[in-house]
């Protein structure tokens, strides 16, 4: 690859979603849907049988390293940038399927819970 290929190549590091392909993958099996927000945020309002790994906390790249690299993971945040970021370091650690909801939790639009 020389210099004008890697300047000007798009590589995806996570595809984000829309509400409707999110909710839609979520029916599916054999998929997790990872919330790396705070515990604050996730006791307010989360997507349900979701898992909370907070990517600002230090052992982030540790807990995720224990995830299955087979699996498909769905990730959110508050807004999509957490979980783009999140996304980014997972496809990085080997992770091929790996999905952002973009917007994040403020423009879900599918079912929610409190904690």
């Amino acid at each position: 690859m020389n210099i004008f290929s890697a300047l000007f190549s798009k590589t995806e590091d996570s595809r984000d979603l829309d509400n409707s392909a999110f909710g839609n993958m979520i029916d599916r099996n054999n998929v997790i849907v990872l919330d790396v927000r705070t515990k604050h945020e996730n006791l307010q309002a989360r997507i349900p049988n979701s898992i909370l790994i907070d990517i600002h906390e230090p052992d982030f790249s540790h807990k995720i390293d224990k995830l299955g690299r087979d699996k498909t993971y769905l990730v959110y945040c508050r807004s999509g940038v957490r979980s783009k970021n999140a996304c980014k370091q997972m496809k990085q650690m080997g992770f091929g399927n790996v999905y952002n909801l973009k917007n994040g939790i403020i423009g879900w639009r599918g079912k929610s819970e409190q904690g």
